[in-house]
């Protein structure tokens, strides 16, 4: 993603374009004998049909088709024999108007259903397969690119990463980049992490705590936990239809930390959930006059609620995406602070002392009940912890923190004024800072003063790359 890219306002599904400005609901219509939650329960042409339009009613915007079970374990069904499944489905629920997806992994049968009328292609295999990439670049379907760890045969043989949040985000950004460069348009590809795909109990727990960088990735990110091992691992509920509870916990976690579409067995509850949680997540922008809610009781000014915080990173000597990685880290490790949304990692032009080299820099939000002074004195000491000088202003640094904004909290004093007063001329305060916040649901930001985030004041410090991701690490 560029620096002069947005975060995803809309996903483009041939001829349907779904905005992203609300969370969608993704409907599960597995035609299969043998899937996991609901195997042989529609998958007769009649039921699967009916079943479909159900669906519809109870607040689907998608309805996903599935015609081979990839349950850890399963074997694959030819194209063929999947195909005469999912196919006169297909064409009756598109027939009808509704937003048609079809879950596979054959470019053979990704081909047939676009052509009878399916708007998505969701590919487990998170587009592997050459024929596929061609089949997408041929099409103006929307397309959800999964993760998948090895085949569904085997992939729950002992999965291992490293950090699943970091090499799954990679993957899922690799290959999107690689169907934008064979000719799809960024605003048609979805990503999806892919929970039970390869994962254990923990890796999907650590997925679901990184949905903000997930979503950073700048693609519509889904959330398809629904009915899966993980949370009756988690809940002691065996039984996978009766997971929904559980089910609906992850998808209302994703969902109000950046994710876009949830994919869900029941669709009648999700949809009701997600126009709750819409409401409440937008009723400050759509009624601005609202008075504030008043300070939890016992506290001084709010002193003791969370308050959500905007840091900037920056970074010129030495491994640049490094320091900032390990700022991150140490800032999310702190007692009382949770780093809850990242920016990627931009380059830009020096401020104010020019004659050094390029700066690494980003933005991060956290959560924290800390008073911004004390904040402050524990972010000075992580300077130091990585090798911060203090030459003369503006020099060359292995790390700077500055605290931007403090929700709530304006000051004027000369050690830690608030809002930064410089914020809004530095390009790379703002671009990243825009970006961050559009991952927790704001797309106009505003400042603890009243003063909108825009780049209409920005003066120095133009960016001019993207370098990397910053990660939040599961604690």
């Amino acid at each position: 993603m560029t620096p002069a890219e947005d975060a995803p306002t809309v996903w483009r599904c041939g001829r349907f374009t779904l905005s992203c400005d609300r969370p969608l609901v993704m409907g599960v219509l597995n035609v299969t004998p043998d899937s996991f939650s609901d195997g042989g329960t529609h998958n007769t042409y009649e039921a699967a049909v009916a079943w479909g339009q159900q669906l519809a009613r109870q607040g689907a915007d998608v309805i996903d088709v599935g015609g081979e079970s990839t349950r850890p374990g399963s074997d694959e069904v030819s194209p063929e024999e999947e195909l005469a499944r999912v196919l006169p489905v297909v064409k009756a629920l598109a027939e009808r108007g509704l937003v048609v997806s079809v879950d596979t992994r054959h470019w053979q049968v990704a081909r047939a259903v676009v052509e009878a009328g399916a708007a998505i292609i969701n590919d487990v295999s998170g587009f592997r397969d050459p024929r596929m990439v061609e089949v997408a670049a041929g099409c103006d379907a929307g397309l959800v690119v999964m993760h998948m760890l090895g085949e569904p045969k085997t992939m729950q043989r002992e999965p291992h990463y490293d950090n699943v949040a970091a090499e799954v985000g990679a993957y899922l950004r690799r290959q999107a980049k690689m169907l934008e460069e064979a000719g799809v348009s960024h605003d048609r590809i979805c990503i999806d992490p892919g929970p039970g795909f390869g994962k254990t109990a923990a890796h999907n727990i650590e997925l679901l705590r990184a949905t903000p960088y997930l979503a950073s990735l700048g693609y519509p990110l889904m959330v398809a936990t629904s009915r899966k091992r993980f949370i009756g691992t988690v809940t002691g509920v065996e039984v996978a239809a009766d997971r929904d509870a559980g089910s609906l916990a992850t998808a209302l976690y994703a969902i109000e930390h950046g994710a876009v579409i949830a994919r869900v067995h029941d669709v009648e509850h999700t949809a009701q959930a997600f126009a709750m949680l819409h409401a409440l997540m937008t009723y400050r922008r759509d009624n601005p006059a609202a008075p504030e809610a008043p300070a939890p009781l016992g506290t001084a000014a709010g002193r003791g609620s969370a308050r959500r915080i905007y840091l900037a990173l920056g970074s010129n000597e030495g491994d640049r995406a490094g320091q900032l990685q390990q700022a991150v880290d140490a800032i999310d490790a702190l007692p009382q602070v949770t780093v809850t949304a990242v920016s990627q990692i931009y380059g830009s032009e020096p401020a104010y002392y020019g004659d050094q080299p390029i700066f690494a820099n980003a933005v991060i939000a956290v959560a924290t009940d800390e008073d911004p002074e004390d904040l402050l004195a524990q972010l000075q000491q992580i300077e130091l912890d990585l090798g911060r000088r203090r030459d003369f202003p503006n020099a060359p640094r292995t790390l700077d923190l500055d605290i931007i904004d403090v929700s709530g909290v304006t000051s004027a004093d000369p050690l830690l004024t608030l809002p930064h007063p410089k914020a809004l001329e530095r390009d790379f305060v703002v671009t990243p800072l825009l970006e961050c916040a559009r991952h927790l649901g704001d797309a106009a930001p505003v400042l603890a003063d009243g003063t909108p985030v825009t780049a209409d004041a920005v003066s120095v410090g133009k960016v001019t790359q993207t370098l990397s991701d910053l990660v939040i690490k599961a604690r």
